[in-house]
């Protein structure tokens, strides 16, 4: 396999993290830019609704480009937005920084996509995009518990520094060991936006979407949540984290393994149903059954990935990878519009409340994709 995927993956990584960071750090932020924790929070709902539109469109805009060239590029880019967190002194400019870094960490999360596609031998194609999604998932693992104890222990600014020098030294090796890539020009957006005329395949996106506005709405204010409901430190904070992450990277195998040996529809049934018992017992579990209860919760994360990804080239198989990219945009717009009612429940109410909030999204997300699925022996068989 090509050598360059992995430095493609740790690209990934270092996205990744910058994606997720702001929610392990809440309380810190607002406590020293003077907001409320729900007012933190919407900086994840700004990244990721960024993220969402800006993949395809910048994609689309540098479609004739060279590839290395719009890497390193993209990557100065991303560099100045996490400098600018470093320096920031105000709520403003911390959410322009991350809106700098949205935009160029979702381009370079699809490049990385399509170039570890274009630069592979077709046996290693899809271990080379598993590896580059590895990348963001180990994040979750690494990165993120890395970033919080950073955080707790130097000040919120720290992640941002380590992320301004893994992202100089990712430039270093884009500039001396990526050769020149030919670029493919993706479809046109109106193409893109054409393959969510059915139906079935628009409710499997709205599947996502809801989902992923479930998990964030509780898991986007997860430590000022189990600093209310557990008592938890920064320490402990890490390790819930750490015990979330591993779990999580585990959810796709899981899912994949599920959707493989009971079927698509049974799986991802199940997955949604699981999510929302997760959430509605979060708020009054044990501390015993508190760790239980994460390990769940995080391995349904990311196993609802596979089986919906599944079920949507089955319902589309021509258009199949706009499917993926259009779901990858639902799963963005989804964490956005979950932070942000997290971020009213949270200052409206209280941090406890989001948890039930999740449990109504996860009941629109099992309507939703009852409506997917309504006709799929039908679908199947055309």
């Amino acid at each position: 396999m090509d050598k360059r995927v992995y430095l493609l993956t740790t690209i990934s990584f270092v996205v990744g993290m910058v994606e997720l960071i702001i929610g392990g750090i809440l309380d810190l932020v607002a406590a020293d830019l003077g907001v409320t924790i729900g007012q933190a929070g919407l900086l994840i709902t700004f990244f990721a609704l960024v993220f969402a539109i800006s993949g395809p469109v910048l994609l689309f805009l540098t479609g004739k480009m060279d590839r290395k060239q719009i890497t390193f590029i993209t990557l100065i880019v991303f560099l100045i937005g996490n400098i600018v967190a470093i320096f920031s002194t105000t709520y403003m400019l911390l959410l322009i920084s991350r809106i700098i870094s949205a935009a160029s960490g979702a381009l370079l999360v699809v490049l990385c996509l399509t170039l570890a596609s274009h630069i592979s031998e077709p046996a290693y194609r899809g271990r080379a995009i598993g590896l580059v999604v590895m990348g963001i998932s180990a994040s979750i693992v690494l990165g993120l518990p890395i970033g919080v104890s950073l955080g707790h222990a130097f000040g919120w600014r720290s992640p941002f520094v380590l992320v301004a020098i893994l992202t100089i030294l990712l430039m270093t090796g884009v500039f001396l060991f990526f050769g020149k890539v030919p670029s493919q020009p993706p479809l046109s957006l109106k193409e893109q936006l054409l393959a969510l005329n059915d139906k079935k395949v628009l409710f499997g996106h709205f599947t996502t979407f809801f989902f992923m506005a479930g998990h964030f709405t509780l898991y986007g204010y997860l430590t000022p949540f189990v600093k209310s409901t557990m008592g938890f430190d920064g320490t402990w904070i890490t390790i819930v984290y750490f015990v979330y992450g591993a779990a999580a990277v585990t959810g796709g195998g899981v899912g994949g393994f599920s959707a493989d040996r009971f079927g698509i529809k049974r799986t991802l049934i199940a997955v949604i149903i699981l999510l929302g018992l997760c959430l509605l017992l979060m708020p009054q579990v044990s501390l015993m059954l508190f760790w239980v209860v994460l390990v769940v919760w995080g391995v349904l994360s990311w196993a609802i990935t596979p089986p919906i990804q599944s079920h949507l080239i089955q319902l589309s198989p021509e258009t199949s990878d706009i499917q993926q990219s259009l779901n990858n945009a639902a799963l963005h717009f989804g964490i956005a519009f979950g932070t942000f009612i997290g971020s009213l429940v949270a200052d409206g109410f209280s941090v406890e409340q989001n948890a039930y909030v999740g449990v109504i999204f996860a009941l629109f997300a099992f309507g939703s994709f009852l409506i997917s699925a309504r006709k799929d022996r039908s679908v199947a068989s055309r």
